[in-house]
């Protein structure tokens, strides 16, 4: 760890607590700052601020003072979920206190280069897939952000030989000032979290800053299908690699029918990927770009492509049974994910939705229906997805009561060479109380079949 030297004797605010908040005040102690935290859960149901008080750190709980301010803080560090419109960060703004996300912390301490993952769709996969084959590669990779490990925790253990696979929110750039990652990693862009950013425009800002301050040393790799995503990479000052899913070129990573291509020229087969979809050969070809500028050999990045079946509850493999291949896409809870993950097949699908009842139409969906034979339908959505799936032209539709009954219904009006694929288009608040719990409820209940 760098052992950052402007913070010592000065003193910093945390807002905010959780796992970034925690270890952002522990490494700010650490660093020699005075440190204050302040989160909204009382004290006495509060074991993390408990932990930091026994540190010696000073706690403030329960409440947001409205002179929290006036002790002196020359910087604040916030939780990232915390939006820029609370009062305590307009006041901090005002007053010229710089507001930033532990990312930041973890940029001006870590001792080992860092590759950042940013993107609407495709972060976890792509951050989880990279990380693989860095291992793979022996490039000594540590994961860290929104998976894994909170980023300033990990680069406080990091050494020079290391490197730090970081995938990164829009919210968390949103709080950096210096951070500059060795590779930059922009996966795509689409509308989501305007209730947080305002506007779209906002939001690519935000995404923008994983390139803003890399220069001609640094990396930016990023998906040339897409405009959006192209016009704010040329404004990086970074070496740009391309990343085309649609065909062969001369330029950056590229891919057709058959081949994955390297500045034009072949490099590795297709058909030893075991992860399906276009959506993953987008995430597989950034992922590859930031291992060949890392040096990594072919061969390993050859076993990794061959054994990754996806990152747990996105479209991932979790087995065969009498023929059928079963599906897991828990963390598809709106109709955006649940389109991606039926382009991924072009087997005759049986699909398993629903879920929360938002009145949401399922009509992004309907193009994306023509290999879907069969519906298995549960949640407050139920029936409105099956009456959707009936105006398809879905040829079985069943009505479950919940997803461990609707792998039995699902097991039992499929056929040999389907895919069975849970992808519920639904958040799972209806019936469990997350994504993940729906998911492993829907392995188990696929691993007793």
């Amino acid at each position: 760890m760098i052992q950052y030297t402007k913070l010592q004797h000065k003193k910093v605010l945390v807002l905010g607590l959780a796992k970034s908040g925690v270890a952002a005040a522990e490494l700010l102690h650490e660093l020699g700052a005075f440190v204050t935290v302040n989160d909204s859960k009382p004290f006495d149901e509060n074991p993390q601020a408990q932990g930091l008080l026994e540190k010696g750190i000073t706690v403030i709980c329960g409440r947001h003072p409205e002179d929290l301010l006036d002790e002196g803080f020359v910087l604040i560090v916030k939780n990232p979920g915390i939006p820029y419109n609370n009062p305590i960060i307009e006041d901090a703004i005002g007053r010229g206190i710089p507001v930033i996300t532990e990312v930041e912390l973890a940029y001006l301490i870590s001792e080992a280069p860092i590759i950042g993952i940013t993107g609407t769709n495709g972060k976890t996969t792509t951050t989880t897939l990279l990380f693989e084959m860095l291992q793979r590669g022996n490039r000594n990779p540590l994961i860290a952000g929104n998976i894994g490990t909170v980023a300033c925790g990990v680069a406080r253990e990091a050494a020079e030989d290391n490197v730090i696979v970081t995938e990164l929110s829009s919210f968390q750039l949103m709080g950096t000032v210096a951070f500059k990652p060795k590779i930059a990693i922009l996966t795509n862009l689409f509308d989501a979290h305007l209730d947080y950013h305002g506007t779209f425009e906002e939001y690519a800002k935000a995404k923008f800053a994983i390139t803003k301050n890399q220069d001609e040393n640094d990396w930016l790799i990023y998906n040339a299908g897409q405009d959006v995503v192209k016009e704010l990479a040329s404004k990086s000052k970074a070496r740009k690699v391309p990343f085309y899913s649609d065909g062969r070129t001369n330029e950056g990573i590229s891919a057709d029918a058959a081949t994955i291509y390297w500045q034009g020229e072949p490099f590795i087969e297709r058909k030893i990927i075991a992860l399906p979809g276009k959506h993953n050969l987008e995430n597989i070809l950034a992922s590859l770009a930031a291992c060949i500028l890392y040096g990594c050999d072919k061969n390993a990045l050859e076993q990794v492509l061959c054994t990754f079946t996806g990152v747990r509850h996105r479209t991932q493999f979790v087995r065969e049974w009498n023929g059928r291949k079963f599906y897991n896409d828990s963390k598809a809870t709106n109709c955006l994910a649940t389109k991606v993950a039926l382009d991924a097949f072009t087997q005759p699908t049986v699909l398993i939705a629903g879920g929360l009842d938002r009145g949401h139409s399922f009509e992004e969906l309907r193009l994306s229906m023509k290999n879907v034979r069969g519906v298995v339908a549960f949640g407050q959505t139920g029936e409105r997805f099956l009456e959707f799936a009936k105006s398809c032209g879905v040829e079985e539709v069943v009505l479950a009561q919940d997803v461990e009954d609707a792998v039995l219904q699902a097991a039992r009006i499929s056929k040999s060479g389907e895919v069975v694929l849970l992808s519920p288009a639904c958040a799972s608040w209806d019936q469990y109380k997350s994504f993940e719990i729906r998911g492993d409820l829907f392995i188990e209940a696929v691993m007793k079949l």
